[in-house]
């Protein structure tokens, strides 16, 4: 795939502010790993590519195999390629497989939604999840799915644990991307990385959706960064009652991933 997308002439300097090349394929490719396929219009909407230019992208990952078009032939998904490659990446400390037992045994302890999430520049991305067994969920995320660091229990642990200066940078990038969630503004978040960072985990509740709240903490690396994030989504209500005892779950499964993966594979290295 050439670093020059079609409609960019040679020699073309970049203008301050604006996408390059791959940073363009970067943000279609993070459009179609959304749970459902994406029509034309929602990706130029969601990445803000104009048509002609997120489609000649759309047609060379195809022509590459990172895109196919879905069912109906109108919307686009990633495609067998990108399996292929993260197949070929597969080892025995990859987070997913680490987490698997430690999301079972929340799942079933709590009743509830459990979520795997990890960061992807300015965002968190949930890549696992298991559904209790308590008949009222949670608005949980659906593997994939995207949100803005510090929006979300999971996506707030990913956050409040990184060094003050990273977490300032990242929200001054965040704060434009936060107008589908009104509850939660800059000041908000600031205010919610300063007492997760004090009691030790984070609890948000009916800031995200009504009456549903989350619950999470960080699974860090050797030198203490956060690489991944447990967290518990539910009714509000059912995260008070039990708010130290989900607490104290979700942190003896991160202090087990934490030993296990700096034992087993050193991450971080």
């Amino acid at each position: 795939m050439s670093g020059r997308m079609p409609d960019e002439p040679p020699g073309k300097p970049s203008v301050p502010g604006e996408p390059n090349a791959v940073q363009k394929v970067c943000a279609v490719m993070r459009v179609l790993a959304a749970a459902t396929p994406r029509r034309l219009t929602e990706i130029t909407a969601e990445t803000g590519l104009n048509k002609v230019t997120a489609l000649r992208i759309l047609d060379t990952l195809a022509q590459e195999g990172f895109a196919a078009r879905a069912s109906d032939g109108r919307r686009w998904r990633l495609g067998p390629e990108l399996t292929a490659l993260a197949a070929s990446r597969g080892r025995p400390d990859d987070l997913r497989t680490l987490a698997r037992p430690s999301l079972m045994r929340l799942a079933e302890m709590s009743g509830d939604t459990v979520l795997l999430s990890v960061r992807s520049g300015v965002e968190a991305v949930c890549i696992d999840r298991e559904v209790g067994s308590y008949p009222i969920r949670a608005n949980y995320l659906d593997i994939g799915s995207r949100r803005p660091l510090g929006v979300g229990a999971g996506s707030m642990a990913l956050l409040a644990w990184l060094p003050d200066r990273e977490t300032d940078a990242i929200l001054g990038i965040v704060a434009q991307r936060l107008g589908p969630y009104p509850r939660l503004g800059v000041p908000e978040i600031q205010d919610a990385v300063q007492a997760s960072r004090a009691r030790g985990y984070v609890v948000l509740l009916d800031r995200v959706v009504d009456t549903m709240g989350a619950i999470g903490v960080p699974v860090r690396d050797a030198t203490g960064r956060p690489v991944a994030a447990l967290s518990i989504a539910a009714l509000s209500t059912r995260i008070k009652s039990r708010e130290v005892a989900l607490a104290d779950a979700l942190r003896r499964e991160a202090d087990l991933m934490e030993r296990e993966r700096i034992d087993g594979s050193g991450i971080g290295r």
